[in-house]
């Protein structure tokens, strides 16, 4: 120990020194006698004061133990702590029976943030003995932190399956440093059980393969003593590419017999695009043409020579199936392979008695007394039937082969004759429309109360208004569908005109479908007066054939009745849905005939005119020329992927809503007037309006299917309730033409009822095909159905056959029928038009189906000018001349 002298003397030292004497000559508070045995052991450290981080605002507590040692004192960054904040502790080590000091200090936050610069705080203790002293390690203090920003975040990446993945992180400056984990979907990622992953030294994840099972949100969270951080997830998508599967045998050729189409098929399966990877390019149908071996059906061959007469008084002959003989699924010939017949009786064997002789006799002349008497009745029926019935009546059972007559008992023999026949509406017919001229008086001509179609006129005059006649205009569908041939004719006549005809002509149309029937005049033979109608199928009702690549391109059209006999060709008027290319399709015109079965009547291109067919085929139109009425269709059969097909997209929504609901319609139907009327009065049915104008869409024979998705809503509004991102219509659903409206529905959400607007864009497209883009904005007279006689013409009766007489006549210099096709730019028809008697009239009568509302007589009149024909003064001709 120092004495209160030797403590004096030590101060003065302590300049010299760096040892405050504070330590040596303090009260007793740091200072021991080591006993005499251990006086000359220098102390050493049992715990050393290790490195601290102060978080927040808690103090760290440094802890200092030595032996053996007399005085320990902490010194913090080169100064000494005063006594005051040590807290020691004096213990015996019971092994060495040692003196055991320890002390602590506490640092606080403020004491570290009080050093600047460079320099970081620092602490350690010194310890003495009688011997010397001992200094222990450093022990550094710091403020713990982590900051909030990511210097680096991960950032999402759509990639191939199989395909290395590295996602970045360097996470936030702190201290002490952070440490990193990965999460995938809230799921810590660990390496050692999966080892498709791997975390590199400087934080970063690598995905070895990238598998469909790793798609998910990744997501890298940093953290330390102070706090936990977590970066924005990084969404990983693994997609797979398409890839094609194997191709399909190639199907049956399409056509039983002759030329026809063979596919095969392949798809996008091995493996199957997900999660947005590519489809597969290129064809998933290849078609090829094929022929197909025609079946023969057997012919019988000639009877062979009766034979000898046998004992059983008969002889018999045989023929064979063998001209030709039947192939290839042909059908077997039909009828008896061997016939017999009863000999007479000189060539019969002697062989029976005389009785039996008798009785042979007496038979033969029961038999002929029979034929006699059947003889008799059978003239006697005729005589009396042909006395009731005028000898200039036509006989509808002849032109119908097996339609019911109507009797006809004329006062004159001069008098018209009315022809009615049903109507061949065998499987569905629309209503009749049409507004017709009153015909003249026939008071006294004739009476029709034996006829099966119309009642007795009153008063001997029958008038017909508006193509309907007095009495309901049900009765006349009616009274049709009672006729053996039409039981399934309904009664609703929406879509139907009907009128009386005679040698005059006129027109049939039925309204806003773009369907018309011209019956020219001269057409009804004079002296007849039919009673016509034209009406549009239902092609979901009337399942028409097709096979192959082939498809409906016009609606189904019956006019008739079909058995009429007509002098010249009438024209019917259609609209067709095709791409009007002829290098794309092969068309046809197909009739049904009486057993309802669909024939070929007319190929475009290969028309004979001979034949009693003939086909215009117009932009838009078609313009067919018969000679016989009856049930008609247009089908086309595509040559190529590159034919289309003209779609007519119609939106329709509802008319008043008064729910947060809100619907758009969208129809894709075939370009065709007929079925647009039928969609307008279906949706005026429902309530619907039209909320944009109608919009062509070309659907080509690729065998895609037709997508429809509606995009730029105002979010803040509206909302779309469809979980897909479109909707789609399958390609033969189209294609095929069965179903006449296919639709999809687009429902919508607004999020208030005082949403009144609605804008959006509505994409149309076919799989791997140019699609088109709509914007949608929008918020939430008598027509003339029927014309009979001279008004149902744009040309006078008079006029028309004066032009007719001066251009039928062949001119020197050209002047004359073949000029005005020319100049009507019909000359591709020349030799249709040449086939028949008057080319003059046929012209005219396809410039009157053309021009029916938009004709100019003035423009023709100029044509006639132009020609030469001095004519052309003829239309000034006026109303009560013709």
């Amino acid at each position: 120990m120092f004495s209160q002298g030797n403590c004096v003397h030590r101060e003065r030292q302590c300049v010299h020194c760096g040892l405050c004497c504070v330590i040596y000559c303090s009260e007793h508070a740091a200072t021991a006698t080591l006993p005499a045995a251990f006086s000359d052991l220098l102390p050493h450290f049992l715990v050393e004061p290790e490195d601290e981080y102060i978080v927040k605002n808690k103090p760290v507590t440094l802890t200092c133990r030595s032996t053996p040692a007399t005085q320990i004192y902490f010194k913090c960054n080169g100064e000494w702590v005063h006594q005051d904040d040590h807290l020691i502790e004096r213990t015996v080590d019971p092994a060495t029976a040692l003196p055991v000091m320890q002390v602590k200090i506490d640092i606080t936050r403020q004491q570290v943030e009080k050093i600047f610069g460079l320099d970081e705080y620092w602490c350690q203790c010194v310890a003495w003995s009688t011997t010397g002293t001992q200094k222990s390690q450093k022990a550094y203090i710091r403020i713990a932190y982590l900051r909030k920003n990511f210097e680096e975040e991960p950032l999402g990446k759509e990639v191939a399956l199989d395909q290395e993945v590295l996602l970045h992180c360097h996470p936030p400056e702190g201290v002490p440093p952070a440490e990193v984990e990965w999460q995938r979907n809230e799921d810590v990622i660990d390496p050692a059980s999966d080892p498709n992953f791997f975390i590199t030294a400087d934080h970063n994840l690598i995905i070895k393969q990238a598998r469909l099972a790793d798609t998910g949100n990744y997501t890298c969270v940093a953290k330390n003593i102070v706090a936990r951080r977590k970066s924005t997830s990084a969404t990983v998508l693994v997609y797979v590419n398409g890839g094609w599967s194997t191709w399909t045998t190639w199907s049956s050729c399409s056509a039983v017999c002759g030329r026809g189409w063979q596919k095969r098929s392949r798809s996008c399966t091995n493996p199957t695009p997900l999660n947005g990877g590519t489809s597969c390019e290129g064809q998933n149908v290849q078609k090829s043409a094929c022929v197909a071996t025609c079946p023969v059906d057997g012919g019988w061959s000639e009877w062979s020579k009766w034979s000898a007469c046998n004992a059983d008084c008969s002889m018999w002959r045989s023929r064979e199936c063998t001209q030709p003989s039947p192939g290839t699924g042909g059908k077997d010939c039909q009828g008896l392979v061997l016939q017999s017949l009863n000999c007479t009786s000189e060539q019969c064997p002697q062989s029976v008695s005389g009785a039996e002789d008798v009785a042979l006799y007496v038979g033969m002349v029961a038999v002929a007394l029979c034929l006699t008497l059947l003889l008799i009745v059978v003239v006697l029926v005729y005589r009396r039937k042909k006395e009731g019935l005028d000898a200039d009546v036509a006989d509808s059972s002849i032109l119908t082969t097996g339609f019911q007559p109507m009797g006809i008992k004329p006062s004159k023999p001069e008098n018209s004759h009315l022809l009615t026949i049903q109507p061949d509406l065998t499987t569905t017919t629309t209503s009749y429309q049409g507004t017709l001229r009153s015909r003249h008086d026939t008071t006294g001509k004739f009476s029709m109360t034996n006829g099966p179609l119309l009642d007795p006129l009153p008063n001997g005059s029958h008038t017909l208004h508006n193509g309907k006649l007095n009495s309901d205009p049900a009765e006349f569908v009616s009274r049709l569908s009672t006729q053996s041939y039409f039981k399934t004719l309904p009664r609703d006549v929406a879509n139907t005109s009907y009128g009386t005809f005679n040698f005059l002509g006129g027109r049939l149309t039925i309204p806003n479908t773009g369907i018309s029937l011209l019956i020219p005049p001269e057409a009804i033979p004079r002296g007849k007066i039919y009673e016509i109608y034209l009406t549009v199928q239902r092609k979901e009702d009337l399942r028409l054939p097709l096979a192959g690549c082939q498809t409906l391109l016009s609606p189904i059209v019956s006019c008739g009745p079909p058995g009429v006999v007509l002098s010249r060709p009438v024209i019917l008027s259609m609209d067709h849905c095709s791409d009007a290319c002829p290098e794309n399709w092969a068309v046809r015109l197909k009739k049904q005939n009486y057993e309802g079965t669909w024939e070929d009547v007319l190929v475009m291109g290969e028309e004979l005119v001979s034949e009693p067919y003939y086909c215009q085929l117009e932009a838009e139109t078609c313009r067919v020329f018969s000679e016989q009425l009856g049930r008609f269709a247009l089908v086309g059969e595509s040559l190529h992927m590159g034919a289309a097909k003209r779609l007519r997209l119609v939106l329709f929504s509802d008319a008043y809503c008064s729910t947060l609901e809100y619907n758009i319609r969208v129809y894709c139907m075939d370009d065709t007037q007929d079925v647009f009327k039928e969609v307008m009065q279906m949706e005026r049915q429902l309530g619907g309006r039209l909320i944009d104008e109608p919009h062509v869409l070309l659907f080509k024979d690729s065998y895609h299917n037709l997508r429809l998705s509606i995009h730029d809503m105002p979010q803040a509004h509206w909302r779309s309730k469809l979980l897909a991102g479109y909707q789609e219509i399958p390609f033969y659903h189209i294609w095929n033409g069965s179903q006449r409206y296919l639709h999809c529905t687009f429902t919508l959400e607004r999020l208030s009822l005082s949403t009144c607007e609605l804008t959006c864009q509505l994409c149309v497209w076919q799989v791997e095909g140019e699609g088109q883009s709509f914007s949608l904005d929008f918020n939430i007279a008598k027509v003339t159905l029927t014309l009979a006689g001279p008004s149902a013409f744009q040309i006078p009766y008079l006029i028309r056959q004066k032009i007719c007489s001066s251009l039928d006549a062949p001119c020197p210099n050209g002047a004359d029928w073949r000029m005005l096709a020319q100049r009507l730019k019909l000359e591709r028809h020349m030799s249709f038009f040449a086939s028949k008697a008057s080319p003059t009239s046929v012209i005219l009568d396809l410039w009157e189906a053309q021009h029916f509302h938009s004709g100019n007589i003035n423009q023709l009149a100029t044509v006639m000018a132009d020609i030469g024909k001095q004519e052309a003064m003829i239309f000034l001709v006026s109303d009560g001349e013709c």
